[in-house]
C-alpha cells in the first residue's frame, strides 16, 4: 500500500486572495480526511504556494514570461515553443499523481479578460493528460460562466468533459456547462470553498454609525467587453470615489479592501481623489484576513467575488457591485439578492440610496446571514464526502486504517 498522491493544479499564488482561499479549504480537508496524502502542486506562484502552505510546488508554464505582452518575434517565439513544452511538462506532471484537484475558481469561465492559450490551455492539457494517463482529475466547486469566443468555449467544453469528477459553486455555473454541451446530470452544486474556511471569533456587531467595508477591484469588465475597457473603468472609479466621499462627508469612516495585486491601483486612485483620514487601506494577505477586517465593520459594499463571500460568511450585511451571475447567484444564496448594483455602470446616487436601505435592515440581515451560514457549512460537508468516495480508492483507505 501507499499513500494517495494529490495534485493541486490552478493560479494559485499568484496574488489573487480567492483563490488560495479555495486551496487552503481543499488541504484543510485532504489534512483532514486523508492526512497521508503525499501533496504538492502545479501552479502560477510555485514559491509563494510552498511559503504559505507548506507544500512542494513547480511553475505551471516554461516560459515564465507567459503572462507578459509578447511584442518583439523573440518573445513571441519564446510563448510559441512554451505551449510546446507545457505538453509534456503537464503530462509528466499529471502521471505523477493518483489524483489532481482544481480547487474552486473560475476556472471554467471568462467573466473576466482571458486569453484562450493563457489557462484554458493549460487546464486542458490537465484534463487530457489526466484521461489520457488515468489520473483522476477534479474541478472541485468551480465557476463557470457562458463563453462567446469559440477557441475559448471549445477548450473549456473540452476540459469539462475529459475530468473524472466535477462540482460548481453555483446553479448558474453547471446550467452553463450544459449550455456548451457538457453532461452535468452527475455534477453536483455546492457553496463555494471557501465558505469552509475558518471564520474568525464572533464579536458583538458595531454601533452604527460605524467603519463601512469597501472592496474594490481592477474592473475593466469582461472577456466580451474588451472594446469598451477603458470607459468601463473610467466609469467604475468615478463612481467609487463619488461614493466614498459621500461617506466621508458624512463623517463615516471607510476601509478599502482587495482580492488581488492589480487592485492596489483602484485603491491609490480613491485615496488620492478623496484625500480624507477617515479614508485608510487595508492590507489584506489572506482571505482571512480579509474577514476579520469585514467582521468589524458595520456594513460593506464589495465588488471581487470573494470580497462578498468573506464578509456574507462573518454575517456582515453587504451590498453587491456586480459583474457576472456568480455575484448574483451569490446574493441570491445568501438572502441578500436585492442588494445588488451594477459594477459596469456604477451610479453613486443610486448606489449611496441602496446602501442606506441596507444599513436600515442591518440587523434583520445579520441574522439571515447566519441562518444561511449554518447551512452553507452543511452542504460543504456534503462535498468533501461525496469527493471522498468520488477520488480515493478502496486502497487508499485500507492504507488509513491499518495498524
Amino acid at each position: 500500500m501507499t499513500a494517495a498522491r494529490v495534485g493541486v493544479f490552478g493560479l494559485l499564488g499568484s496574488g489573487n486572495l480567492g483563490n488560495d482561499g479555495s486551496l487552503e479549504a481543499v488541504l484543510g480537508y485532504l489534512r483532514a480526511e486523508h492526512p497521508d496524502a503525499v501533496v504538492d502542486a502545479l501552479c502560477g506562484g510555485p514559491e509563494a504556494v510552498t511559503t504559505r502552505f507548506g507544500i512542494p510546488a513547480a511553475r505551471m508554464h516554461w516560459n515564465r514570461a507567459e503572462y507578459r505582452t509578447a511584442s518583439r518575434a523573440g518573445a513571441v517565439a519564446a510563448k510559441g515553443l512554451g505551449k510546446f513544452v507545457d505538453v509534456f511538462r503537464t503530462a509528466a506532471w499529471v502521471r505523477r499523481h493518483d489524483v489532481v484537484i482544481v480547487p474552486g475558481m473560475g476556472v471554467l469561465e471568462a467573466t473576466l479578460p482571458l486569453r484562450p492559450w493563457g489557462f484554458p490551455y493549460s487546464l486542458f492539457l490537465l484534463c487530457a493528460s489526466g484521461r489520457l494517463l488515468g489520473t483522476r482529475v477534479a474541478l472541485v466547486g468551480v465557476g463557470a460562466a457562458p463563453i462567446g469566443s469559440r477557441p475559448t468555449r471549445a477548450l473549456v467544453r473540452w476540459s469539462a468533459r475529459l475530468a473524472a469528477y466535477r462540482s460548481y459553486r453555483d446553479a448558474p455555473s453547471r446550467d452553463a456547462m450544459r449550455e456548451m454541451g457538457v453532461d452535468t446530470s452527475r455534477d453536483a452544486v455546492h457553496p463555494d470553498l471557501a465558505f469552509a474556511l475558518p471564520t474568525p471569533p464572533a464579536s458583538a456587531p458595531p454601533n452604527p454609525p460605524g467603519p463601512v467595508c469597501v472592496g474594490v477591484m481592477d474592473f475593466h469588465g469582461g472577456n466580451d467587453d474588451r472594446a469598451r475597457a477603458e470607459e468601463i473603468h473610467r466609469r467604475y472609479v468615478d463612481g467609487m470615489i463619488r461614493f466614498v466621499r459621500a461617506l466621508t462627508v458624512e463623517g463615516r469612516p471607510v476601509r478599502l479592501l482587495t482580492g488581488d495585486d492589480c487592485d492596489a491601483s483602484v485603491v491609490t486612485a480613491i485615496l488620492d481623489a478623496v484625500d480624507s483620514p477617515l479614508v485608510t487601506a487595508a492590507e489584506a494577505a489572506s482571505l482571512a484576513d480579509l474577514m476579520k477586517e469585514l467582521a468589524a465593520a458595520d456594513t460593506a459594499v464589495a465588488t471581487r467575488y470573494h470580497n462578498l463571500i468573506c464578509a456574507l460568511k462573518v454575517g456582515t450585511p453587504t451590498l453587491a457591485l456586480s459583474y457576472a451571475t456568480k455575484s448574483d447567484a451569490l446574493m441570491d444564496r445568501m438572502g441578500l439578492g436585492a442588494y445588488r448594483h451594477p459594477a459596469r455602470e456604477v451610479d453613486a446616487g443610486r448606489l449611496l440610496e441602496q446602501f442606506r436601505e441596507l444599513e436600515r435592515r442591518s440587523a434583520e440581515l445579520r441574522r439571515t446571514l447566519a441562518e444561511r451560514n449554518r447551512v452553507a457549512a452543511r452542504q460543504l460537508q456534503e462535498q468533501f464526502t461525496a469527493l471522498t468516495t468520488a477520488l480515493f480508492p478502496t486502497a487508499v483507505h485500507a492504507y488509513r486504517e491499518a495498524p
